[in-house]
Parts: C-alpha cells; sequence; structure tokens
C-alpha cells in the first residue's frame, strides 16, 4: 500500500517510465557483459534530453548472460506498477540489431490493431526504440560487432496487468512496457488516455463497429447487457469522454453508446469533456433551465436548483413527472455528435447507481 497523501500541499514528484527503467537495466546488463563493469546505479538519456540516473536492485553475471533489475517509481502518479520490480535480461548475439522478449511478466499482443504486431512482446515503439539507441552507443564504445538479445521482465506483472486494461486489449501474461517521453508526470492521465485510444483501435480492427464507452463497472454492466456486447466493444473511458469523442475523428465507428451515472452526463450534456469534479462541475441551475423546457413549472425549478445532488434533482422531475433524464441525454447527445464524424451514429443513457436506465437519448 502506498504512503497517504500528506495534509499539507505540496510540488507533486514525476517519476520514470517502464520503457525508461528497461532501458536502464537492459543498458546496465549489456554493459557487465561487454566490459565487466557491475554498477549499482546507471545514467540514461530520455528521448528529449534529459539525463537521468537510475538505481539498480542488482547486476549480476547468469551463465549465459546478465540481468540488472530496478525498482519503477511512478513519483506521484497513482500507478498499479509503482514499486514492481522490472528486471532485463541480456545475452549477446552474433547478429547485430536488438532482439526483444516477453520474459516473466510482460504480455504478448495477441489482437491486431495496435501499433505492435501480434505475436510481438508488448514493448513499446519509443521504449524500443531508447534500449535500442542506448545499446548501440554501449557497442560502438566497446568496439562490439555483435547484437543483443534483450528479455524485459516485471516480478508479478501477470497479476498486476488484471489491474489494468491489456486483458481486454489483448495483451496477455503480463504488463506493457510503455513511455513516450521517460517520465511519469503525476496525474497526466496520459497512460490512461492512451489505453482508450488503444481500446477503439483494438474494437474496430477485430470489425467491432459498435462500441459502447462507459465511465465506470455499472455503466459497463448496463450496456453489457442492454446490448450483449462482448468485452472488445466496452470502452473503459473513466471521466475522460473527450478522449473518445475526438480519437473517433481519426477513428470512425459506425455507432457509439455513451453511458454513466446521471451526474456525469449531465456534465457532458453541459459541453465538458473532462468529467472528474476536478474539472467540471454539476450545473443545478442549468438542469432547472432543462426542465423548465420540458414543462417543469416555477415550483420545480426552484427544488431542483436547490436539490443537494444531481440524483436528488432527478428524483425531484421524475415525481414530478417530467423526463429529465431523458433531456439530458439529448444535450449530451447534441453535444457529442459536435465532436463526432457526421457517420458515426450516436446515443446517451444515463443510469442510477443500482445501473438502471434513467434516461436516454438518439436509442433506435
Amino acid at each position: 500500500m502506498r504512503d497517504e497523501t500528506a495534509e499539507q500541499p505540496a510540488p507533486l514528484r514525476s517519476g520514470l517510465t517502464t520503457g525508461s527503467c528497461a532501458t536502464a537495466t537492459s543498458l546496465a546488463a549489456a554493459r557487465l557483459l561487454l566490459t565487466g563493469q557491475a554498477s549499482d546505479a546507471v545514467q540514461i538519456t530520455l528521448p528529449k534530453g534529459k539525463v537521468v540516473q537510475m538505481r539498480l536492485e542488482f547486476c549480476r553475471l547468469l551463465d549465459d548472460g546478465a540481468e540488472a533489475g530496478t525498482l519503477k517509481d511512478a513519483g506521484d502518479d497513482p500507478d498499479v506498477t509503482h514499486g514492481a520490480l522490472l528486471y532485463s535480461r541480456v545475452r549477446l548475439q552474433a547478429q547485430p540489431g536488438v532482439r526483444f522478449v516477453a520474459g516473466s511478466g510482460v504480455g504478448t499482443v495477441t489482437r491486431p490493431g495496435l501499433v505492435l504486431a501480434v505475436g510481438e512482446p508488448a514493448i513499446n515503439p519509443v521504449p524500443r526504440k531508447m534500449m535500442t539507441e542506448h545499446l548501440q552507443r554501449l557497442a560502438e564504445e566497446a568496439a562490439y560487432a555483435g547484437g543483443f538479445e534483450v528479455t524485459v521482465n516485471v516480478r508479478d506483472g501477470e497479476n498486476l496487468a488484471l489491474k489494468t486494461m491489456n486483458p481486454r486489449l489483448g495483451i496477455l501474461g503480463g504488463l506493457s512496457i510503455l513511455g513516450t517521453s521517460g517520465i511519469v508526470r503525476p496525474f497526466s492521465c496520459a497512460a490512461y488516455i492512451a489505453s482508450i485510444h488503444q481500446g477503439i483501435d483494438v474494437a474496430k480492427t477485430n470489425g467491432y463497429l459498435h462500441i459502447a464507452a462507459c465511465t465506470g463497472n455499472a455503466s459497463e454492466d448496463t450496456m453489457r447487457q442492454y446490448y450483449h456486447l462482448p468485452e472488445i466493444a466496452l470502452i473503459e473511458m473513466g471521466d475522460f469522454v473527450g478522449a473518445v469523442l475526438k480519437h473517433l475523428r481519426k477513428v470512425p465507428v459506425d455507432k457509439l453508446s455513451i453511458c454513466g451515472g446521471f451526474g456525469k452526463i449531465s456534465k457532458l450534456a453541459a459541453g465538458h469533456m473532462d468529467l472528474h469534479s476536478r474539472h467540471s462541475s454539476i450545473d443545478l441551475p442549468q438542469l432547472a433551465g432543462w426542465a423548465a423546457a420540458i414543462g417543469a413549472d416555477t415550483e420545480l425549478q426552484a427544488a431542483i436548483i436547490q436539490a443537494n445532488t444531481s440524483q436528488q434533482a432527478l428524483a425531484l422531475a421524475h415525481a414530478a413527472g417530467v423526463a429529465l433524464g431523458d433531456a439530458v441525454c439529448a444535450h449530451a447527445r447534441a453535444f457529442a455528435q459536435t465532436i463526432v464524424p457526421a457517420q458515426v451514429q450516436v446515443e446517451v443513457f444515463a443510469i442510477d447507481r443500482q445501473g438502471g436506465i434513467v434516461g436516454q437519448a438518439g436509442v433506435q
């Protein structure tokens, strides 16, 4: 368990990606093989030129190569891999170049639609490039003309991967080795958004042209039951509806079902594309205005404005026979359609806390 957040606000600490960890450990292991130099720390250069030093847990020779390990430090980002031991085993090979292998706890791609081909280890392009460049520089310094086989491992990675979207994306057997800048920026959510994009890509590549973007488990269960969609077509978007809508400009599908709690859908209806409370809030006067447009009297409008929660506002409208849920979904659908291409059919569902549908729009 990670330490509790300090009571006093402090600058959030950045961390380093699994790609940086793989680069550091593969470089240390290869250096031990070529120079006999074992290290307890190693310097690497990140894609934008920043040089960082990473501590090693071990760096040792094996019967057929060498290995080095480091603990993944995600800084203050709530990353599932924070504290995980990542280690690389390196063997020398006669053929120049670098061959990558998925070791224990690192996944393998089993579905088309990702940037990597089916059968490839789930080591993304930027980490591959980082490792290759560092190993090639080392080879030049050591006057070594051969190549390297790099097997990347993550201790307990197979279990950690179950907490990620990897199984749904068809990445089986463990985690992905990720990173574009080499740095984990706390709460940047870049990795989450990337996984949303990957989910859409994989669904479409595998022929699923109806996808459901859901804010959480309850909305996902609702869409699963309503449409009997397979896991691959269910996109876990969390609060990042904008990541879904914008990506569909590049990768359009035939039909998009958006499903979320009534409060979050009301934020989408108001034009927000990040539904988290840090970035958007429920506008009760606006809810009252939408209710007025479909027949709410002044007393109900005032009650909605004074409501403690959006759920209470919805209950008040429902008791008065005013279909506020449908109205909010209609506004959310209209906004979403301004973002996605015209050929994408959009429908919106709002649910209550039990997963029951309390509003819908565009459903055919």
